[in-house]
């Protein structure tokens, strides 16, 4: 099916399952519940969601396949989201234009960066696209302020063209960003009992173009292409003595992780009209390399499970704080629960980053090919277990 494995075809499958029904799967606990504080289920968390998951799948394309580990990749995503915000100020506020140019500027972008970078390999290369995202940082807060906004960031007006579309709306104000009259920020809300599902024409569009990005690179990693990178990170000395030039391949795999990390770059401008140099910063770019490596690089689910991870972590476990730690062990004599709280405090809300970490560190040393590795672990337990008992079961019945 879709020229896929029945494996990947599977795969596939599961991936569409779970992002069409995010909003059930992510608010598992009926509202004023205690444990609401962990439902995920709502827009703006679930577009990061997907839209992190596209910046992870096309980083694995680079590191995962290719082994050439970038610290700059968040230029891109930068630039993807400027690319996105122009198009909104000067042409229309229909997405489809602003993600197309987001992802063509993003790619002829990292066509420069990756022309350069890749003329050194290993640490040298990650140095490179490190400096070039920084360059890049500094100079979308600084030198190129007319065209980024500098410190404010880059913002719709009231004055802006928008050749193709309104202005301003009948009431005054900055239209919103829509597909062909859809806004992105509209949302039908299911109350069902105690639970508020709600399903956000944003996400959806968003989890559209990580389904498209997601059976891309399936694609190339079943493809002779993807078979040339695994070779390049397996041993490039040993194919240069074979004659073959492996810097087309991996320029190609650079060029395309580049144009991923413009779609999803794209798509939050398309999300929330603002573009700001932040999103360039060496942070973001380390951020990706962790969702890629907890997940599991070189797999293809492995990076989306990394990214959902880390933006869990970052948006719900990060606002747990210590009156609902005391509301949860309410049912603790008074002292007793001041010292839990007390030893549980360092790891949650603003302390999330140290939770986060330990994280990392145990999947590190124990899972090095991320949670992929440790699902698979499991389901080798449980087959084993399976077909132990059913070696019992027939060692126990009586013969014929």
């Amino acid at each position: 099916m879709l020229g896929l494995e029945k494996k990947d075809f599977r795969l596939l499958l599961i991936v569409i399952g779970l992002t069409l029904f995010a909003p059930f799967l992510l608010n598992p606990f009926p509202e004023g519940s205690e444990l609401a504080q962990f439902n995920a289920g709502y827009p703006d968390l679930m577009q990061r969601f997907v839209i992190f998951g596209i910046f992870a799948i096309g980083f694995n394309i680079l590191f995962g396949l290719t082994g050439y580990l970038s610290f700059g990749h968040a230029a891109f995503l930068g630039v993807g989201s400027y690319a996105a915000v122009w198009m909104f100020k000067l042409l229309s506020m229909n997405v489809l234009p602003a993600i197309f140019l987001s992802v063509i500027i993003a790619g002829l972008f990292s066509l420069i960066i990756g022309y350069v970078s890749l003329r050194r390999s290993g640490i040298y290369f990650s140095i490179l696209t490190l400096a070039f995202a920084q360059m890049s940082f500094a100079l979308a807060y600084s030198v190129l302020t007319p065209i980024t906004g500098g410190e404010t960031g880059l913002q719709l007006a009231l004055s802006d063209p928008r050749i193709f579309g309104e202005a301003q709306t009948a009431t005054g104000n900055i239209p919103v960003p829509a597909l062909f009259g859809l806004e992105m920020r509209s949302s039908l809300e299911w109350d069902v009992g105690g639970w508020l599902f709600t399903f956000n024409a944003g996400y959806y569009l968003a989890a559209f173009f990580m389904i498209v990005a997601f059976y891309l690179a399936i694609r190339i990693f079943r493809s002779p292409f993807g078979m040339m990178l695994r070779a390049i990170k397996s041993n490039q000395t040993r194919m240069a003595y074979t004659g073959l030039n492996a810097r087309p391949y991996t320029l190609a795999a650079f060029v395309i992780s580049g144009m991923y990390a413009g779609l999803a770059g794209g798509l939050m401008a398309s999300m929330d009209p603002l573009a700001g140099a932040e999103r360039m910063q060496w942070t973001a770019s380390g951020e990706v390399v962790l969702m890629t490596i907890l997940g599991g690089a070189g797999t293809l689910i492995g990076p989306v499970l990394g990214a959902g991870m880390i933006k869990y972590f970052e948006n719900i476990f990060s606002k747990i704080n210590s009156t609902i730690l005391h509301d949860w062990f309410a049912f603790l004599p008074d002292g007793l629960e001041d010292i839990v709280v007390a030893m549980i405090y360092p790891f949650i809300g603003k302390g999330w980053h140290l939770t986060l970490g330990i994280m990392f560190m145990l999947v590190v040393i124990f899972l090095p090919g991320g949670l992929v590795q440790g699902g698979q672990k499991l389901a080798g337990l449980f087959s084993r277990k399976k077909a132990e008992d059913n070696t019992k079961s027939s060692a126990t019945e009586p013969a014929e």
